[in-house]
């Protein structure tokens, strides 16, 4: 018999399990100083269906070199794109990277504004970018949803649901306003290491109890 949901509780004890591995990208990048929106979206953009490993160090050479949309606009396009190679679909990033830091001058001052609309309506900018770069970068309570975070709420059966879009939605509804930013934080490297897509390590999950362990049928 498994337990009712206490999520305070399941978060709590998944803080304490991944101590140990590495933080999400944007959380890391923040740590270390490039907190600003522009910076946490651009590399949120860098970070589309490409490892942390590769985002983390790519964000940090871009960085060096830009850190503001005038800066950024001041690298020319095919250099910039050859400053992103290791990221999957690098000129396409490089050109989503352009719009948004020209966008962010002529329309806002230079400063992106902390608004999930706004931020959407740049081209290439999704919920789970604008949603993250708002929580890491302002505050804002926002939830972000990945494919690590899609996988372990549905895998506890918290919900039932077909897309990482679908459950942004759902989660918003059953989550804590306080615990938005908490969920993508702490559930993403939980996902990355323990609750994974392939034979999740549920032998040692901190969780277990409460977990339903939806389709799981070989595991650690």
């Amino acid at each position: 018999m498994k337990r009712a949901f206490d999520l305070t509780e399941m978060l709590q004890r998944i803080e304490k399990a991944i101590a140990r591995y590495p933080k999400a990208a944007m959380f890391e990048l923040a740590e270390r100083g490039y907190n600003t929106l522009f910076e946490q979206l651009i590399s949120c953009i860098i970070s589309i269906r490409t490892l942390d490993e590769t985002t983390i160090p790519l964000s940090l050479k871009l960085f060096e070199r830009a850190r503001t949309p005038q800066q950024l606009l001041n690298i020319p396009m095919e250099e910039l794109a050859n400053m992103l190679e290791g990221s999957q679909y690098p000129g396409q990033k490089a050109e989503t990277m352009r719009a948004i830091a020209q966008t962010a001058i002529s329309q806002y001052g230079g400063q992106l504004p902390a608004n999930f609309d706004q931020l959407t309506a740049l081209k290439g900018v999704g919920p789970k970018c604008a949603n993250l770069a708002l929580g890491v970068a302002t505050g804002v309570p926002a939830i972000s949803v990945d494919v690590h975070v899609h996988r372990v709420v549905n895998r506890w059966g918290f919900v039932k649901t077909t897309t990482p879009e679908k459950t942004l939605k759902v989660l918003e509804n059953k989550v804590p306003v306080s615990q938005w930013i908490d969920i993508n934080r702490l559930l993403m490297p939980f996902g990355k290491h323990v609750c994974t897509g392939t034979l999740p390590r549920c032998s040692t999950c901190p969780v277990l109890e409460f977990c339903e362990q939806v389709d799981v049928t070989k595991h650690r």
